[in-house]
């Protein structure tokens, strides 16, 4: 949809053939924190049909207006800008956040976060997830909570998995990692919602980590949200998106 929208653009405008996004998230995950970076070329339209500065680049804040009529409802630009030089939204991000939001309460979730927000029906103990959170951080192979690809690293620094009672039948996870691979985090609350509700013990995640077997928790896509990314210094970013680059491309040589 937001390709479709940026090639919508002025005569002269040159059109990006893809974007870059910082989280690949599942189809229906929600993201109030995506970044999303594209490679286009100076504007060389005709003057007065679009204003632009000495470099070629486009008034960008009606730019931004002009992308938000193109789009759905449900997708919004909020801001957009010239990156600094070696910026990629994917590669050089240094840390994602995430949030997963469930109702225990026994009559469901409430009508009007019925899109964003789990109906688990069950009571939940914050000890027993805390606890058993707190056992999976650290730099770890999470091959047990991870889609199986035939390339690619299943390790991971999970850095932040916290929960906490937002409301009186609502509860939220708070998950931070360098990065997450397919379904990471789905399969992390997914486990954490067993052990909450008493079906599984609090040891269980952590004996599934070191299995290292992939297990069918896996929680919906719907109450999960793409929150923030976070980036290194702008003199740093193009140095970030080499490492990253190398990293993966080794991982999935061996």
């Amino acid at each position: 949809m937001l390709e479709e929208a940026l090639a919508k653009q002025p005569p002269g405008a040159a059109v990006p053939k893809s974007v870059v996004v910082a989280g690949r998230t599942d189809a229906g995950v929600h993201a109030t924190g995506q970044v999303v970076h594209a490679d286009v070329e100076p504007f060389t339209g005709p003057a007065g049909r679009i204003t632009v500065d000495s470099r070629g680049i486009p008034d960008l804040e009606r730019m931004q207006h002009r992308w938000n009529r193109f789009l759905p409802g449900d997708v919004r630009v909020l801001d957009a800008r010239v990156a600094p030089e070696g910026f990629d939204a994917r590669f050089s991000a240094v840390r994602r956040h995430y949030r997963y939001r469930v109702s225990d309460a026994a009559w469901g979730v409430d009508p009007l976060h019925r899109f964003d927000t789990l109906a688990w029906g069950r009571p939940l103990s914050l000890t027993a997830m805390n606890e058993a959170s707190e056992a999976l951080l650290g730099l770890r192979d999470f091959a047990a909570f991870c889609k199986q690809r035939a390339t690619g690293t299943t390790i991971r620094e999970l850095q932040r998995f916290t929960w906490r009672r937002i409301d009186t039948h609502v509860v939220e996870a708070q998950v931070s990692a360098d990065a997450f691979c397919h379904s990471m985090v789905r399969s992390l609350v997914g486990a954490m919602l067993l052990v909450g509700d008493g079906r599984r013990p609090v040891s269980w995640p952590a004996d599934l980590l070191r299995g290292g077997v992939r297990d069918s928790a896996v929680a919906p896509a719907h109450g999960l949200t793409l929150i923030g990314v976070d980036y290194p210094a702008d003199s740093e970013l193009a140095v970030r998106a080499e490492q990253t680059r190398n990293m993966r491309a080794a991982s999935e040589a061996s």
